[in-house]
């Protein structure tokens, strides 16, 4: 590390003001403090000093993620095995999906980061880590199937018109992930639902055994099929088809164990996400209207991407609502609204995606009526106390 780093001391005053390579300082600046911690401290005022900065922060997330994706990994192996009827072993799955999921990733790096170090160089300021999570993000809530090209032109519209469009990090409205898969959803329809997607070689004609189908739990709920939803075990552990990194629920807790522990996702708007959509289920179920209507709250949370949506989504600090009464109404409207989705329009059966990006739009708003409610009352507070004097 000390030769990288006397390489990077060596070549920076050509990146400084008035050096042959200025207009790359930005660049330079992140990669320089993506491998060591900047040097830069405050001479005045008062601040807020800890050890948890942005970058840290992204880190401490991915490494949440990491036990969903080396699981959707494994499955995208499995379920193209079971298609074929074969069976892999666990490398064998493992490495065939590393070998499928691996592109995605970069391709959702490059196009994303590309679009990032553009504006910070236009800009003038320094290219922020935010991307790192919404990199991972992406491939992992898409099906294994899509097309490389439509990773990069979604993620390269995310980026500009649900992010730097508003000012970059820090300012977006929207969850820059799901709005990437909002777009492809909207934008490539054939390529984001129906049974093909979800197993690697269904849609490239390959030899698929008898019997054997692609559909999601959701998939088969939107279209009726109750009687082929699989076993609640099966949806808890994440042999089933679906998003490379929404499967596992397993995998998914675990993240949102390190998340919690490590104070970083919210714990009210995970709650109150949960307390949403069971409220929302059970009312359904109270309703008795139709078969959606009957499966159980337990059966609700395990399908599609909800858990994977509660923990790493809705949670997003930029995003969801800041203050902490706020964070109840937007977590138990997000699972309202996801189940209510699904229910009421099977044609958008992951109900979670629309629900968080329609909340994304209000959260703003719900913590101006939570502040403008807190000033309110302290109005009225000092009112009384003068009137009592």
């Amino acid at each position: 590390m000390k030769t990288l780093r006397n390489f990077l001391d060596k070549i920076k005053p050509q990146v400084e003001k008035g050096g042959r390579f200025e207009k790359l300082r930005s660049t330079f600046d992140a990669f320089e403090t993506f491998l060591f911690v900047p040097d830069k401290v405050t001479f005045k005022g008062s601040h807020i000093r800890d050890v948890m900065d942005m970058k840290r922060t992204m880190i401490v997330v991915i490494l949440a993620l990491v036990p969903a994706l080396l699981f959707g990994m494994w499955n995208v192996g499995y379920q193209y095995n079971l298609s074929i009827g074969e069976t892999g072993s666990l490398m064998n799955n493992f490495w065939f999906g590393f070998g499928k999921v691996l592109p995605i990733i970069i391709v959702s790096y490059v196009s994303g980061l590309a679009v990032e170090f553009i504006f910070a160089q236009y800009r003038g300021h320094e290219v922020n880590e935010g991307f790192l999570v919404s990199g991972l993000l992406i491939p992992m809530i898409v099906p294994v199937t899509i097309p490389l090209w439509m990773v990069a032109v979604s993620t390269i519209f995310a980026v500009v018109i649900g992010k730097e469009a508003f000012g970059g990090t820090g300012m977006n409205i929207f969850n820059p992930a799901l709005l990437t898969r909002a777009f492809m959803f909207f934008a490539y329809p054939a390529d984001m639902s129906g049974d093909q997607v979800w197993v690697w070689g269904l849609n490239k004609g390959s030899h698929v055994v008898d019997g054997f189908s692609g559909a999601t739990p959701l998939g088969n709920a939107g279209l009726g099929l109750f009687d082929k939803l699989p076993e609640l075990s099966d949806m808890i552990i994440g042999t089933i088809p679906g998003s490379i990194g929404e499967t596992s629920k397993i995998a998914i807790l675990i993240g949102a164990a390190i998340l919690l522990f490590t104070g970083i996702g919210s714990w009210r708007i995970m709650l109150a996400t949960l307390i949403g959509g069971v409220g929302m289920t059970l009312i359904f179920n109270a309703a008795d209207a139709n078969e959606y209507m009957k499966i159980d709250p337990l059966t609700h949370i395990m399908m599609g991407g909800f858990l994977f949506g509660l923990v790493f989504m809705a949670t997003d600090p930029v995003t969801s609502a800041q203050t902490n009464r706020g964070k109840w109404i937007y977590g138990i409207l997000v699972g309202m609204f996801a189940i209510m989705i699904r229910v009421f329009n099977p044609a958008y059966p992951e109900g979670m995606m629309l629900a968080i990006l329609l909340m994304n739009t209000f959260a703003p708003l719900i913590d101006h009526y939570v502040i403008q409610s807190n000033i309110s009352k302290r109005l009225k507070r000092s009112k009384l106390l003068v009137q009592n004097k």
